[in-house]
């Protein structure tokens, strides 16, 4: 990444966020070569920690790129945090609102800049017990599809080891072993023509998840388990004779 391309918080985020990393975690890179270049591009990660989103940075950043976050844009309202989140180029999301298609907008304006956009598929660190992948939302396969842009998965483990959201306990010491790999684009080519239909979109959500998944499993070992999907919440009854 040349430098003089990076902004003054930028190059304070980089400062703030890197020298801590270096001394905290003892990392294994592999697969840069997959996020090289000054095109578009979509990376997707597993997400097991609250650790992760910053070894996930400090892994892209590595690679030569700039990583651009998605942010609740609640965050980005907040008095002089969501001014420097502006200034470092991260992008802000609404949610459940008919403000999401100006959010889409602005994802689609970062990948023609040659961004490198980051986005966790399952929206939330994985509720699988053993941090294997889960049922993903669908909004990197809606990217995926309006813009043909590559989706490259990178996986990690060890961020656990550093916050484990299992028991929220955070663990100070320093060179915690942690590995992240990116892999070659997930293969979306059968639905390049597709319309942006909730079957098409959830195919290409369970491809990139398997994918990931696949991926964890060869650098964690182990069984990969199918898909973890959140048990549906119980209705409840009501007495007889209210109105629903």
């Amino acid at each position: 990444m040349a430098r003089r391309r990076l902004g003054f918080w930028q190059r304070f985020a980089v400062g703030l966020v890197k020298p801590v990393m270096t001394v905290w975690t003892r990392r294994t890179w592999r697969g840069q070569e997959h996020l090289a270049g000054d095109a578009g591009v979509i990376i997707v990660p597993n997400h097991i920690s609250h650790a992760d989103p910053l070894v996930s940075a400090h892994f892209v950043y590595d690679s030569g790129r700039w990583p651009q976050f998605l942010g609740k844009a609640s965050v980005f309202r907040v008095p002089v945090v969501g001014w420097i989140l502006h200034r470092c180029r991260q992008i802000p999301v609404e949610r459940g609102s008919v403000e999401a298609v100006r959010s889409l907008d602005a994802l689609v304006a970062a990948l023609d800049e040659g961004g490198a956009v980051v986005i966790y598929p399952e929206g939330t660190t994985t509720r699988q017990p053993e941090l294997w992948p889960m049922k993903a939302k669908t909004g990197a396969a809606r990217l995926a599809l309006a813009t043909g842009a590559p989706v490259v998965p990178v996986v990690m483990w060890g961020p656990e080891r550093i916050f484990d959201p299992r028991t929220s306990r955070l663990n100070p010491r320093p060179r915690i072993p942690v590995t992240v790999v990116a892999g070659a684009p997930v293969d979306l080519s059968r639905w390049a023509d597709a319309s942006p239909t909730r079957e098409t979109l959830e195919e290409m959500t369970d491809a990139i998840m398997l994918r990931l998944r696949d991926m964890l499993a060869e650098i964690r070992g182990g069984t990969p388990p199918p898909l973890w999907e959140r048990p549906a919440r119980p209705s409840v009854e009501r007495p007889e004779g209210e109105a629903a």
